[in-house]
C-alpha cells in the first residue's frame, strides 16, 4: 500500500505543475488590471460601471494591485468584470514539492548522521560509504514520515 502522504504530495505536484510552466511570466509594469483594461480600450468609468464602483474605486484597485495590497476577492471580481478568470497559485523554487521534500530530508539526515558520527567514530572507524548509507537510510525514513521537525 502506498504511503498516504506520498499520494497527497503527488496530487499536489500535479495541481502545481501548470504554474511551474508559467513561473517566468512577468507582471506588466502598471499591473494586470491597468494593462488589460487599456488593451481592451476600456475606460476607468466603464470598468467601474461593471464593478458598480466609482472611477476612483477602479484607480484604487489598480494602485492596490501594484502595491500588493489587493485582496484575492477583488482580483476575482475584476476578472469577472473583464470576462476573465483570475487564477493564483504557488510555484515551488524546486522542480516539484517531492524534490523539495527530498532536499530537506537529505539536509536533516546529514545533520542527524554527522551529529551521531562523532559518537560512532569513538566505537569504530567509519568510512565515507558507511556514512553515505547511514544518510540514505535516515533520508528514506524522513521522506516517508515527513516529520514536523523537517521544517525547523
Amino acid at each position: 500500500m502506498q504511503n498516504p502522504k506520498k499520494i497527497l504530495i503527488e496530487q499536489l505536484d500535479g495541481k502545481l505543475k501548470p504554474f511551474f510552466e508559467i513561473k517566468n511570466i512577468e507582471v506588466p509594469e502598471r499591473g494586470w488590471v491597468y494593462t488589460i483594461r487599456t488593451a481592451l480600450n476600456m475606460t476607468l468609468q466603464q470598468l467601474g460601471h461593471k464593478l458598480k464602483i466609482t472611477i476612483q474605486g477602479v484607480q484604487d484597485i489598480e494602485k492596490r494591485e501594484l502595491s500588493g495590497s489587493i485582496s484575492l476577492k477583488s482580483m476575482k471580481e475584476v476578472g469577472k468584470a473583464l470576462d476573465m478568470q483570475f487564477v493564483y497559485g504557488f510555484v515551488s523554487n524546486h522542480h516539484s514539492i517531492d524534490e523539495f521534500i527530498e532536499l530537506k530530508s537529505r539536509e536533516l539526515a546529514e545533520k542527524m548522521v554527522l551529529k551521531n558520527s562523532n559518537a560512532l567514530a569513538e566505537n569504530k572507524v567509519i568510512n565515507k560509504e558507511e556514512l553515505q548509507l547511514e544518510i540514505e537510510g535516515y533520508m528514506r525514513k524522513i521522506k516517508t514520515e515527513i516529520p514536523k521537525s523537517l521544517w525547523d
